[in-house]
């Protein structure tokens, strides 16, 4: 490798200086090793000038020094520190990959999400299809116009009643058509007929009026969001806050409580005495939970903290008087860490939610495929007591609470004004659809919650912790 190097060497001055004569010779050093050296003449200089007057000689120590910085890592002198530079090359590399791929999983995990929604929206679009199909195929049928009877004088003039065929009269019977049976329809002909209408006006509710909280009923209506605090730091872009409508000692119901839900270890539960201590942000308690919680589905209902543990579809009550674990149960066969989220994600495969009726959860399973189950559990062991499934995909809304038994659904989480678009009632097993105003003023709402004892909603819309007040219309 030595007479490589040298014999390299030598062409490269002979090829710098042009014609020239080069000897090279091998002498034994003394110390155990050869000595090669070699020599070069110059073609046109007659004497060596002074150092540093030349350019080529500059050059040629440039080349030379090159030259003993090849030999110098042939022979190993740098191999101890190329070792620690190669090691400490190798563990950046090692993180750098680690890091690809940890990015790579969780696009992969967000891929597989959206492909899920492109799935439930091209079902939906089919289902949609279908119905139109249906609505065409169906056949119109030509309807007669009504017939005014001609012995009627006070319909026909308006001398009397208009109506008053209609009315029944003491002493009548079944025999009496002219009270009992309405002459503008056609009874000899058994087809299709139209018939006329009389609206009577009534007034609207007040919506801006008290509220009732006597009973329960449908939600027609939700006032704008009232702002409460902002959270401090990043880990409460999204989170949960609650009061227990049924608090029990040795908290009061003015007691609320905050859980900032960023991270992979949510454990810590702050309260505070009433509303404007959280307001003010001083915390008279602060709990740290024995177990990580998923997302933003916790409730608190009856001195307890219900809440969906890490990584798991367990079920655990926290009671706040012993600090401890009271209860745990899987939720049978629930999706959980992003299998079946809402459309904002965060892993809100469980929500658990408490109105006049209970504890409640909401979520899906493989076998609903992706649709909306509700489930009543029973606040004390979280034994499931009633099971219901929806036609609503869940991945396809934004939240979801319940409030007189009736689930409902929020539209968007980002568009500052959206809809309550759909109701499940558990009490008839039935579904519909509806529009009742909701606005996110700060554009990205991750939390919805009722509260039936201030029949009010409570929500996390992007670092801001608001509530709305809502008011149910009378059931017929």
């Amino acid at each position: 490798m030595w007479f490589l190097v040298v014999l390299w060497a030598s062409c490269l001055l002979v090829g710098t200086h042009g014609q020239g004569s080069a000897s090279f010779r091998r002498t034994n050093a003394g110390s155990g090793r050869c000595q090669y050296t070699f020599t070069v003449d110059s073609p046109t200089e007659a004497s060596c000038p002074s150092a540093g007057s030349s350019p080529e000689m500059e050059a040629l120590k440039s080349r030379l020094g090159l030259l003993e910085a090849l030999v110098a890592r042939l022979v190993g002198g740098e191999s101890m520190s190329e070792s620690s530079q190669g090691s400490g090359s190798q563990s950046g590399l090692q993180d750098a990959y680690n890091q690809v791929m940890g990015e790579n999983a969780q696009l992969q995990r967000e891929k597989q999400r959206l492909d899920r929604q492109v799935q439930d929206l091209q079902q939906r679009m089919e289902e949609l299809r279908q119905e139109s199909e249906r609505l065409k195929s169906r056949p119109c049928m030509q309807q007669p116009p009504p017939r005014v009877p001609q012995n009627d004088n006070s319909f026909r003039s308006g001398s009397g009643p208009a109506l008053s065929h209609l009315v029944s009269r003491p002493g009548n019977t079944q025999g009496d058509k002219g009270s009992l049976r309405d002459p503008a329809w056609h009874y000899e002909n058994p087809g299709y007929q139209e018939l006329t209408a009389v609206v009577t006006e009534v007034s609207a509710p007040n919506l801006e009026g008290p509220t009732d909280i006597s009973g329960c009923g449908d939600l027609v209506w939700v006032q704008d969001p009232e702002m409460h605090r902002k959270a401090d730091s990043i880990a409460g872009k999204y989170g949960v806050w609650m009061q227990d409508p049924e608090a029990k000692e040795p908290y009061g119901p003015e007691m609320v409580w905050r859980i900032d839900a960023v991270g992979s270890e949510v454990r810590q539960l702050f309260g505070y005495e009433n509303m404007d201590q959280l307001s003010r942000g001083f915390p008279t308690k602060v709990l740290l939970l024995p177990e990580s919680m998923e997302s933003t589905g916790a409730t608190m209902y009856k001195g307890s903290l219900y809440y969906q543990r890490r990584l798991s579809r367990t079920l655990l009550r926290y009671d706040l008087l012993s600090e401890s674990i009271a209860a745990r149960r899987d939720l049978p066969h629930a999706g959980f860490h992003g299998q079946f989220p809402y459309s904002w994600g965060g892993y809100t495969d469980i929500d658990l939610a408490v109105d006049e009726n209970g504890l409640w959860a909401i979520y899906s399973t493989n076998k609903a495929k992706g649709a909306i189950v509700i489930s009543q559990l029973d606040p004390h062991n979280l034994e499931v007591k009633g099971t219901w499934e929806t036609k609503m995909r869940k991945t396809s809304v934004a939240n979801a609470f319940m409030i007189c038994g009736k689930m409902y659904t929020v539209a968007s989480y980002t568009s500052p004004n959206t809809t309550v678009n759909y109701m499940y009632d558990t009490a008839t097993s039935q579904g519909k659809t509806i529009s009742v105003p909701f606005k996110n003023r700060y554009r990205y709402n991750s939390m919805v919650d009722y509260n039936p004892a201030q029949r009010r909603l409570h929500a996390w819309d992007n670092y801001y912790m608001v509530s709305y007040k809502v008011r149910l219309g009378k059931q017929e």
